[in-house]
């Protein structure tokens, strides 16, 4: 590689860092190659905003230093909740202030990675529910598909861990009632999972609109803990270990375990700490865009007659 052409890489670089045109074999770019891998199957719009969050100056800079300081205002507030665990009860104010938040702080891939994760949700518990051969009426659950910010002040983040505690309980009784387990349907509904592109609104571009969301969800998490009694932030917490139980839900359905591999969640059985919800949450965020894009590849094997395990050379 010749001079100019390290030059032009260096143009491509800083004008879409993900441009493969980007390359340089002397300074390769390692969010470059973690973008260009495929070994998760990630939705390419998520992951983009995934990478971009985590080589922003805010994810380098403002989250390690601050983080220390977070941690500290996290230990005060358990030992508020000791104290005090059922009061102060502020849900209202806390989703207000998630709005202003993000809205305010937020960057436009933090706030587009925020509300597709719900869409996510709401599509994997669709998914369980068309194929575990209960009565769907016996499984509740609330649709939860944000299109705006100011939608998450409808008690969204607390509807989203009620919904998913619901479903297991309310799965599992049906499933006792029939003296049955989850076992793969004659054909496998793919339905209701979709690309996730809706008409998200136009997020803000202020210039203060560069938080990523990773250290977004590093702040909020010990605000969650002070403004929500502690059973419903225990609660939150503790369904952030459910990814590897969904995750065998859908492995009884599909009768193959290869999504496992990307499942990386620990089990809720051995529970773990609070503070360190804030990275099980980014885990979460990460397994459910896994299990989706795997899902959605499946619909599009199905859609093309062939077999649903890639793996397969069948035809």
């Amino acid at each position: 590689m010749s001079l100019s052409d390290g030059a032009t890489a260096r143009d491509h670089r800083k004008a879409d860092p993900f441009d493969p045109r980007g390359y340089d074999p002397r300074d390769p770019d390692p969010w470059l190659a973690l973008y260009l891998d495929h070994s998760l199957p990630i939705d390419p719009q998520a992951k983009k905003a995934l990478l971009a969050g985590a080589r922003s100056w805010s994810r380098r800079w403002l989250f390690p230093v601050s983080r220390p300081l977070v941690l500290l205002f996290f230990c005060v507030v358990k030992v508020l909740r000791a104290i005090s665990p059922r009061h102060p009860n502020l849900n209202g104010l806390l989703h207000k202030t998630i709005h202003w938040g993000l809205r305010a702080f937020g960057s436009p891939q933090c706030n587009m990675l925020i509300l597709r994760h719900f869409h996510i949700g709401t599509e994997l518990l669709a998914f369980l529910k068309a194929n575990a051969g209960v009565p769907i009426d016996s499984v509740q659950t609330i649709p939860l598909k944000p299109l705006t910010l100011k939608d998450l002040e409808d008690n969204v983040f607390l509807q989203h861990d009620l919904n998913i505690f619901n479903f297991i309980i309310e799965l599992n009784i049906a499933l006792q009632a029939q003296g049955r387990e989850l076992t793969p349907p004659a054909r496998v509904d793919f339905s209701m999972l979709t690309d996730i592109d809706p008409a998200f609104e136009t997020f803000p571009t202020g210039p203060l609109n560069h938080i990523d969301i990773q250290t977004a969800v590093e702040f909020y998490t010990p605000l969650y803990a002070l403004l929500l009694p502690r059973e419903d932030f225990m609660r939150a917490s503790h369904s952030l270990q459910l990814d590897e139980i969904v995750g065998i839900y859908i492995a009884r359905i599909l009768g193959s375990d290869y999504h496992m591999h990307f499942v990386k969640n620990g089990h809720p059985l051995v529970t773990l700490s609070t503070l360190q919800a804030g990275f099980r949450l980014m885990m979460h965020g990460l397994d459910c865009e896994a299990m989706h894009g795997y899902l959605r590849l499946l619909k599009s094997r199905q859609e093309a007659g062939l077999p649903l395990d890639p793996r397969s050379t069948a035809s």
